[in-house]
């Protein structure tokens, strides 16, 4: 087999390693544009569990890195003056020239060819190659010549940064947040091998800009920045090498390979600095190629088996760092944070890092942000449980309604209402998550009139005998749990006369529909009614709907009532630019399109009692372009506060069919974060938080107020109650239940204490702490 690698880069090497391990009779070369020695940048950051693996590759040049490389434990966070140190983490840093070299002498050594100083411009001269990797970078000419094939996005972050050195020792990965007159800048801090240090510093655009460091050369943009970190770098000085002031460019390829070319490394994606990945999945690029000839004979098929099998993986990384990055761009939402709640925000970023992996290994650090939090709540006039107690058992209040903790049984469809009466499907599906501990109950979309539900099997509030039913679940609540209810109000409009969702989801009903409303005559798909444009008698007449289900909804005894304006229901059309022609006063700017359900919500406000609160949920974004953003959601939440909100419920998107979100843990938690800390709202998350664990991490780092758990509830009506359980919480529990919670106690305190002497007998050997013996990701992974 005959093969060229283009780059000389970590992707490329340990590929030609590997490969020429596995076959030593194949041919293969490594073409460079670089001279031997070249190199930019200082150095790179791997985790422990990166380095295991390279082990099981390629144990002599794992022997070579480690020989090389500097090590250290602990993450440092200096923040305000005050420094922070979080251990268990697992890093080693090497010189990135050192790598290279060491990868080079390897190659080398197994028989593989180098070419250096040469570019590679086209790639005709490699015709008669049975393979042509493209490892050469983030700025491959190989990709950029056929763009349009491998359907490359780039897209350019607006935070700038530079690579820097210093000669000031490190003995932990150090993140500082110095503010200066000009703004805040950020240094991102590791030492790679004695008496040197990577300095990645980054900054917003308006703060490059008032410091004058478009207008300075590498030089000067160094000494610049060594009278902004003076205090850190503790009399040492800034290294430059090709140092320029860059945007980070986040590179995709819908498309990997073309033929007999196949793209890695940063030509086929690239990963954000802020989670040292770079390297790394560069490096697993190279060994899932290997993997793919290994199990295909012919290079067409093992192109494909490669993109098929490591596509995840690689989207999972590069969604880590989207998150990594945004936090980082978004420094400003969490600059009046305690240092203690700003680390934990900062550890627990990008979501491999977690409230109880962290109390695993740094349990101090998690016990003051514990106290923290309840301490926060104490300022602000509301209940707590004292310090010890975990944010999600933490208590909350909604005007007059007191909830016993964080915890909310998610508003789902169950489609088993009969005529829009709730059964007895609904007593037993919402009594028992309310025996089960949630702090508050939401019911599914309840529609305000027969026309405005979404299917034949949707609840609805209309009628005598619904609200009879209503009442009944409510007392149900009430009298067997400490649990609210929320009753959510809503209307289907164009996405109504649907099939029930096991018959066909959002797809129309083919006999017994009904005539649809909505913003705009848009079908929500081709083949479903077009609905009819609401005149403002229309308006009038679903005004007042809500406003008798709302009324209904006060004689049923709930706690909570919410206006349901998201997920391209009749409400959320009007709000969304997709959804939303009109050139009346109801359509255009996001004013006039919030006209209508600010109307409602305004209706439905002076009918229900000041004491009790009203939430809307909206979508924060569409995920489809010239739709609803997530700086249109700040807007939107803080229209409806003024209106006499008190609680944005964050969700997003469903609005149209060719949306396309991206899914992934609390992939809507970014939304209710952005809302809590820029409009100062009272938010609740949503979408795929499936553990008391991420509810702790969310609340913990002031994401969200409440946090709304679904499909959890679904598998497990006694989700709190068995977080109670494994946290050591007291919990109100059913006396029926009693016994059971507490077997159920006993048994989460000796797995938690199994767990911690697992931790605590992990010890250091040759030098490094084993990853697999934490059992945990670290954050540059």
């Amino acid at each position: 087999m005959k093969i060229v690698v283009v780059g000389a880069g970590p992707a490329g090497l340990y590929f030609s390693i590997l490969m020429k391990m596995a076959r030593p009779e194949a041919e293969i070369s490594v073409v460079e544009r670089n001279l031997p020695g070249d190199t930019f940048g200082f150095g790179v950051v791997f985790s422990d569990q990166t380095l295991d693996v390279f082990q099981r590759y390629d144990p002599e040049s794992h022997a070579a890195i480690l020989r090389n490389f500097a090590y250290w434990d602990d993450i440092e966070i200096d923040f305000k003056g005050e420094s922070i140190r979080i251990g268990g983490n697992g890093f080693c840093g090497c010189a990135r020239r050192t790598l290279l070299e060491l990868l080079v002498q390897r190659a080398r050594a197994l028989g593989v060819s180098f070419a250096f100083g040469q570019e590679v411009k086209d790639l005709e001269r490699f015709s008669d190659y049975d393979l042509v990797v493209a490892a050469d970078g983030a700025n491959s000419r190989i990709r950029a010549a056929d763009e349009a094939h491998f359907q490359t996005a780039t897209d350019l972050r607006p935070n700038k940064f530079v690579w820097m050195g210093s000669t000031r020792p490190f003995d932990a990965f150090t993140f500082f947040f110095q503010e200066t007159p000009h703004g805040v800048f950020i240094a991102h801090c590791y030492q790679y091998e004695a008496g040197r240090s990577t300095w990645v510093i980054e900054t917003d655009p308006e703060t490059y800009q008032r410091a004058g460091l478009d207008g300075m050369d590498e030089a000067a943009s160094a000494q610049f920045l060594e009278t902004v970190f003076a205090r850190q770098l503790d009399g040492h000085q800034l290294i430059t090498n090709r140092s320029l002031w860059r945007n980070f460019p986040m590179i995709r390829n819908g498309r990997w390979s073309k033929g007999n070319l196949v793209l890695l490394g940063d030509a086929k994606a690239t990963a954000h600095f802020s989670i040292g990945s770079g390297t790394k999945l560069a490096m697993e690029d190279a060994i899932a190629l290997f993997e793919a000839f290994k199990a295909e004979a012919q290079v067409p098929a093992a192109l494909a088996r490669f993109e098929q099998a490591r596509r995840e993986d690689v989207e999972k990384t590069q969604h880590a760092a989207d998150v990594s990055l945004v936090w980082f761009e978004q420094l400003k939402r969490f600059w009046n944070y305690d240092p203690a709640k700003f680390a934990f925000g900062l550890m627990t970023r990008a979501k491999a890092i977690t409230y109880e992996n962290l109390a695993l290994r740094a349990p101090d650090f998690v016990k003051r942000v514990t106290r923290q939090f309840a301490e926060e709540q104490a300022a602000r006039g509301l209940p707590t449980r004292g310090g010890e107690v975990p944010p999600m058992f933490q208590p909350f209040r909604l005007r007059a309604m007191a909830l016993a903790n964080r915890v909310v049984l998610s508003p789902m469809c169950t489609y088993s209402a009969r005529d829009g009466r709730p059964e007895d499907w609904h007593l037993v599906h919402l009594g028992a998550r309310a025996l089960g501990g949630a702090g508050l109950i939401f019911t599914e979309m309840t529609d305000v009139s027969a026309e405005a539900r979404i299917t034949p099997g949707c609840a609805g509030l209309y009628t005598d005998e619904q609200e009879a039913e209503w009442r009944r679940i409510v007392r149900f609540v009430h009298t067997q749990s400490v649990a609210k209810i929320c009753l959510q109000l809503g209307h289907a409009g164009r996405k109504g006369a649907t099939k029930l969702m096991w018959d066909g989801m959002d797809r129309p009903l083919e006999t017994g529909g009904w005539p649809l409303l909505s913003a705009s005559a848009l079908p929500y798909h081709p083949n479903s009614a077009t609905p009819r444009p609401m005149t403002r008698a229309d308006m009038d007449e679903v005004k007042a709907d809500f406003v008798q289900t709302a009324i209904r909804a006060e004689r049923a005894g709930f706690d909570m009532i919410e206006l349901h304006c998201a997920h391209g229901y009749l409400l959320a059309c009007f709000v969304s630019p997709l959804t939303n022609c009109r050139t009346d006063d109801y359509g255009g700017s996001l004013e006039n399109r919030l006209r209508f359900p600010l109307e409602v919500f305004a209706a439905i406000r002076a009918v229900w009692p000041e004491e009790k609160p009203i939430s809307v949920r909206i979508s924060a974004t569409d995920w489809k372009e010239g739709g609803v953003t997530a700086d249109d959601s700040v807007l939107i939440a803080q229209a409806f506060a003024a209106a006499g909100c008190d609680l944005i419920d964050v969700s997003s998107g469903q609005t149209v069919v060719d949306a396309k979100p991206q899914f992934g843990r609390m992939f809507q938690t970014p939304f209710a974060d952005k809302i809590r800390n820029e409009a100062q709202l009272a938010t609740m998350c949503v979408g795929a938080i499936s553990t008391p664990d991420q509810v702790n991490t969310i609340l913990a780092a002031g994401r969200a107020d409440l946090v709304a758990v679904g499909r959890g509830h679904l598998a497990d009506p006694f989700f709190t109650l068995r977080a109670a359980a494994w946290y050591g919480v007291a919990i109100d529990c059913p006396q029926q239940y009693y016994p059971g919670f507490e077997a159920q106690r006993i048994n989460a305190q000796r797995e938690r204490e199994e767990l911690l002497s697992l931790r605590q007998r992990a010890k250091p050997v040759g030098g490094r702490v084993l990853g697999p013996a934490t059992g945990l990701d670290v954050a540059a992974e």
